[in-house]
């Protein structure tokens, strides 16, 4: 029985050369993605900045709604096409989108290492992205064997595809699909398939390929129930992230522990963080997550 851990972790993020969280407070962040800086919203950075010297490529100013509205205003022409990022051998482009996000989630660093450690040993292994986004994760798993790679967005899969290209991953084993998270799901639960491992990073609110509406506490749990019966036993890891909700790591962990308590393992729970560079830093979260983990 896979057994709940109550004290809740922080999973680090601390940089590297494609990334670093410069600066942060007064409801802003300032961060480098490469050779750009860029100034973003960020409301959990209750505190006041430590520098007085922001200086960035480009800001964006969120409008007056609470989902997600704003426009970019550049002080500097940046490439039409992106810039080449990479983590560790996986290569991407990076760009600002309108939805203030650089078509990566630089937070989840830490979430790749582990899926990897969890894998460690496997090179065979069959994992499944659902909300895969732009592919990073997907990339990263490959290394282990087979990934299925999930997004409703045709445009989200395609760039996903041209980062493999980039990091020179055309050959891995992925299958790249563009269709509703949940309802795949549900087709490969009827299927019998299984999967050596899961991760699952769902937006608030989305549509599908078809018009399908994905609404995050209504429709979140059915999904994970899904996702626990193509885990068995030998199975080795359930990651699943939530941003941008009033909800606690401690709920989504109850979720976990419902729907894969008959498994063997431990689930935990806490927050994603990322570090601010410097002497002295302060952790920023970004986002709660809840995992389960076997062997």
């Amino acid at each position: 029985m896979a057994s709940l851990i109550q004290q809740p972790l922080v999973m680090e993020c601390t940089g590297w050369d494609g990334y670093r969280l410069l600066d942060s407070g007064a409801g802003r962040k300032w961060e480098s993605f490469g050779p750009y800086s860029f100034i973003r919203p960020e409301p959990q950075a209750m505190w006041q900045p430590r520098r007085d010297d922001w200086q960035a490529a480009g800001e964006f100013i969120p409008g007056s709604d609470e989902d997600g509205g704003g426009r970019w205003l550049f002080s500097e022409r940046l490439p039409d096409d992106g810039w080449a990022l990479s983590w560790n051998e996986v290569r991407f482009t990076a760009r600002p989108t309108p939805f203030r996000h650089l078509q990566f989630f630089p937070d989840m660093a830490p979430v790749w290492d582990w899926m990897r450690a969890q894998l460690a040993g496997m090179d065979a292994a069959e994992t499944m992205n659902l909300f895969g986004y732009t592919g990073l994760g997907t990339l990263a798993l490959s290394q282990h064997g087979k990934v299925t790679h999930v997004d409703a967005s045709k445009k989200s899969v395609a760039q996903a595809r041209e980062n493999a290209a980039l990091s020179g991953m055309t050959d891995r084993p992925i299958r790249w699909l563009t269709d509703d998270a949940a309802k795949f799901t549900a087709r490969e639960v009827r299927r019998g398939r299984r999967y050596d491992g899961i991760i699952l990073d769902p937006p608030k609110f989305g549509r599908g390929p078809e018009g399908e509406v994905w609404r995050l506490e209504e429709h979140l749990p059915g999904l994970v129930t899904d996702c626990a019966k193509l885990l068995d036993g030998e199975s080795r890891f359930l990651f699943l992230t939530v941003y941008a909700v009033r909800m606690s790591s401690l709920a989504i962990a109850g979720l976990l522990e419902e729907a894969l308590g008959g498994l063997p393992g431990k689930i935990e729970h806490g927050d994603l963080a990322v570090r601010e560079e410097g002497e002295g830093g302060r952790l920023l979260p970004t986002a709660i997550f809840a995992r389960w983990s076997n062997g």
